[in-house]
């Protein structure tokens, strides 16, 4: 049975850093590809970041330069390292597997910054 535990979110000020991390078991973490969605009220999941199992990487153009993602295979463990966070930052931050049209979620962790 696929796991996702997401941990890390929480009340932040604009222009402050969290780092969100998501624990995984019950896949062959070393092959897979994972990522960091996110939903805010009134807006549609959107993706985030994506990281597959060579490490490449791929971010969605609001948060290039100010998020990173990264996996510790040994750990399955994922993380995003939020830097200069904005307001529109805020929402609930999932972890899952990719694709998205056959992920397995995580819970979710609740991002909140405040302007």
């Amino acid at each position: 049975q696929v796991q996702l535990v997401e941990s890390g979110g929480g009340l932040v000020q604009a222009g402050g850093s969290l780092r969100l991390s998501c624990a995984a078991s019950g896949i062959d973490f070393n092959r897979r590809a994972l990522a960091w969605s996110r939903h805010a009220p009134g807006n549609e999941r959107e993706l985030v970041a994506s990281i597959g199992s060579f490490g490449d990487t791929i971010y969605a153009d609001s948060v290039k330069g100010r998020f990173t993602i990264s996996r510790d295979n040994d750990k399955k463990m994922v993380y995003l390292q939020m830097n200069s966070l904005k307001p529109e930052d805020t929402g609930v931050y999932y972890c899952h597997t990719m694709p998205r049209d056959r992920a397995s979620w995580g819970q979710g962790t609740q991002v909140t910054v405040s302007s």
